[in-house]
């Protein structure tokens, strides 16, 4: 069984926000896989299926970013999961807008929902990066991150979240290198 974990703020006003990027990805994987119904559970949102052989559970957590920690915490006790069946789906500044990259453990680079889950469960976790790219300069972050997506931008962040749900089938077989590739080839397509 895997946890993968979408962050993002609750509420309509966020929906569109660059920060909410993680919602936004497990809900087309939900979709795109089928998954069941949405329960509330953990202090978020929880959705049970299968992608290939693996049971994955989705969870996105209401508590707001700064907190995500602890309804992922929750999930983990009570589902008894290490932190390598974790996988959260996040936006990164230092990712040019639309790239994916996936990295086992590392820091949290400021990030408050990366933050708040290494207080919780530990920093060993699987991430997926996804790219929002970097305002220029560092008082202009916090605006950029909470700002929606441009109607410009629209189409790529679809085609983005459409290939990582495609080729989720590589993530949840642990296979990051094939995972990666494939969602930069449908990319160019």
């Amino acid at each position: 069984m895997q946890l993968w974990v979408g962050l993002g703020n609750p509420g309509p006003q966020y929906a569109m926000n660059r920060h909410n990027v993680g919602f936004m990805a497990v809900d087309v994987i939900a979709d795109m896989h089928g998954f069941g119904p949405v329960q509330k559970k953990f202090s978020g949102w929880l959705q049970e299926g299968r992608i290939g052989n693996e049971k994955i559970l989705l969870l996105k957590p209401a508590t707001f970013m700064n907190e995500s920690g602890r309804s992922v915490g929750e999930a983990m006790r009570f589902y008894k999961l290490a932190p390598e069946q974790l996988t959260v789906w996040h936006d990164e500044l230092d990712l040019a807008p639309f790239k994916v990259k996936v990295k086992q453990g590392g820091g949290h680079a400021g990030h408050n929902g990366l933050r708040s889950i290494d207080q919780h469960c530990g920093a060993e976790f699987r991430r997926v990066r996804l790219g929002i790219g970097h305002p220029g300069h560092k008082d202009r972050v916090h605006g950029y991150v909470l700002g929606n997506y441009a109607k410009a931008e629209q189409d790529e962040l679809a085609d983005m979240l459409g290939a990582v749900a495609a080729e989720a089938d590589w993530l949840a077989a642990g296979d990051d290198a094939r995972f990666m590739n494939d969602v930069a080839l449908r990319q160019q397509g």
